[in-house]
């Protein structure tokens, strides 16, 4: 039987890329000469650290901005507030979603359910399998999922036969 995966996952290779292309823009402005910007990634953290709340938002924007152009969809960021140290430093930190949560794969099953395809959509792990007799079943499920709006961005992957 046909099948697919529908997954939420961020290219760890592109926000490398993105946070690269950002740190040599930092370098080049003049704005930033001392601002004392710091970026670092710790699995799926990215932190950024300046030398007040004007700073780090403006960092926070290129990144933002060179992530959005690595085709790094903003969904799958989560954005914390920005800590103002007694000192006057500012850190912000910004979390990687990886994998789809519990209740965000029961939203996307039920989904699939009230449109009344012919197909099983099971949860695995932090992945949902969608199978049917079809492929045409399967690319119907596809296009409705991406019309539909959902709190991160959906991937398909492993479609089989």
């Amino acid at each position: 039987m046909p099948s697919f995966d529908i997954v939420s996952e961020v290219d760890d290779a592109e926000v490398l890329n993105a946070l690269s292309q950002a740190r040599k823009e930092i370098a080049t402005r003049y704005d930033f000469k001392n601002a004392q910007a710091e970026i670092e990634i710790e699995k799926n953290i990215i932190k950024l650290r300046a030398v007040d709340d004007f700073k780090i938002k403006a960092l926070e924007d290129i990144v933002l901005g060179k992530l959005s152009r690595r085709n790094v969809s903003l969904k799958n960021v989560d954005r914390k507030p920005a800590e103002i140290s007694s000192m006057g430093r500012a850190t912000l930190e910004l979390h990687l979603k990886q994998g789809m949560e519990t209740d965000v794969a029961k939203t996307i099953t039920q989904s699939i359910k009230d449109q009344k395809f012919k197909v099983q959509a099971q949860i695995q792990d932090r992945q949902i399998r969608v199978t049917g007799k079809s492929r045409d079943d399967l690319q119907s499920v596809i296009a409705h999922l991406r019309a539909a709006e959902f709190s991160v961005a959906l991937d398909f992957k492993n479609f089989r036969d």
